[in-house]
């Protein structure tokens, strides 16, 4: 099993998330004895079918996840047990495969940007103080990789795409329809169609929501409403 200075250089070798999540964080698992781990930044959330989206929206709320909210409000790592009772949280989160629980923030100037979380079955110790201040210091190396690795692509990322692309891709993020950006930038509704296919092409991405948070991570019109069609 790793240890955390082993884990901080794996952090600092990963090129870009994909990796990061899908190389790294199997390290951490198998460092917290834990049965899942997850990493997840705000502006790449999915989008989520509408069978799972009550679930999705009460997990990200800090009203009904007291882990989540104890994050938000003091960007700090926390388990299930320094917030609630056993009995609450059973209420809360009834699933045997998240009996224990434990989140870190990932912050980047003062704002909470997305947060890391492992789980451990029923019939597992919980997590413990120890857990925790290992939990703080890899929070810190990922917040600090986060925030090198977006620098470093946000200008290449605006030098794909072509000032009408990007006004496009401001207005696909601000919840435009392709209809409603024609009328806006005076173009036809299929060149708009066929401006996001390249858009697509040349930042490598499958959807509108990935073309948002690549395009704008980090600014303020990555948290705006974001449509699927295209």
């Amino acid at each position: 099993m790793a240890n955390l200075p082993a884990l901080f250089a794996a952090i600092a070798q990963a090129k870009n998330e994909q990796e990061l999540r899908s190389q790294v964080l199997v390290e951490f698992s198998e460092y917290f004895a834990a049965k899942r781990c997850g990493l997840f930044f705000y502006d790449q959330l999915p989008i989520v079918d509408s069978k799972l989206q009550k679930a999705f929206q009460l997990a990200l709320s800090t009203e009904h996840n007291p882990v989540l909210r104890y994050i938000v409000e003091r960007h700090t790592p926390v388990h299930e047990g320094l917030v609630v009772s056993p009995k609450a949280w059973r209420l809360i989160c009834p699933r045997s495969d998240h009996w224990h629980v434990m989140a870190g923030p990932l912050v980047s100037r003062g704002k909470l940007i997305g947060g890391v979380g492992f789980t451990r079955e029923q019939g597992k110790p919980a997590f413990d103080t120890q857990n925790l201040l290992d939990l703080s210091a890899l929070c810190l190396h990922l917040s600090t990789w986060v925030a090198t690795v977006r620098t470093q692509r946000q200008p290449l990322t605006m030098n794909h795409l072509t000032p009408r692309e990007m006004q496009i891709a401001e207005l696909v993020a601000q919840g435009y329809t392709n209809a409603e950006i024609g009328a806006e930038l005076w173009i036809t509704e299929n060149s708009v169609k066929q401006a996001l296919k390249r858009m697509f092409r040349k930042l490598e991405v499958s959807s509108r929501a990935q073309m948002i948070a690549q395009v704008f991570a980090g600014t303020r019109l990555s948290s705006q409403k974001v449509k699927t069609k295209l």
